[in-house]
């Protein structure tokens, strides 16, 4: 698949980015979370003007390929990776590698030296293999389920330094 295009967000995308983070999590999550604790998870999309109010609160930019939205990554008060969800019949072709790789680099351009992510047990090995490191083990209450993940850090490059010519 040939690198997916990227953009920012814009209000107008909240509604099929409702639908993707719900069918992400619905598919994509199966494996590490019960129907129940997914369903409590999907509910944050239940309220779109909520969900497109948290995406407009952070950095959140959205991949396009063949020009539909394929998945969006979210950067809040520049040092959480606060969302990262891909289309799940994209997912393993590069988009959500693509997204992260967007989101370090603004961090990183914006003198971000470290990098948090509550990482689900679904995407932990994802950023495990980027470099984000353990830190903790956590169980947070999402609409009366509990659901685990643990939260993981990535130390980033300093930026380099302006260059003279």
């Amino acid at each position: 698949m040939a690198q997916p295009g990227l953009r920012p967000f814009l209000p107008a995308d909240a509604p099929t980015l409702a639908a993707l983070f719900r069918a992400s999590v619905e598919e994509l999550a199966a494996e590490d979370y019960d129907e129940d604790q997914r369903e409590a998870w999907i509910s944050a999309a239940d309220d779109e003007a909520a969900f497109a109010a948290r995406l407009s609160g952070a950095l959140t930019i959205v991949a396009l390929v063949d020009g539909e939205l394929a998945g969006f990554a979210s950067l809040k008060d520049n040092q959480l990776f606060d969302m990262l969800y891909v289309r799940p019949d994209l997912s393993g072709q590069g988009v959500g590698s693509a997204l992260a790789d967007a989101i370090e680099k603004l961090a990183g351009a914006r003198g971000v030296t470290k990098l948090t992510v509550e990482a689900s047990d679904s995407a932990r090995d994802f950023f495990a293999a980027r470099g984000y490191v353990g830190q903790s083990r956590n169980t947070v209450t999402v609409a009366g389920q509990w659901l685990g993940n643990t939260t993981m850090i990535k130390e980033l490059a300093a930026p380099a330094a302006g260059r003279t010519h």
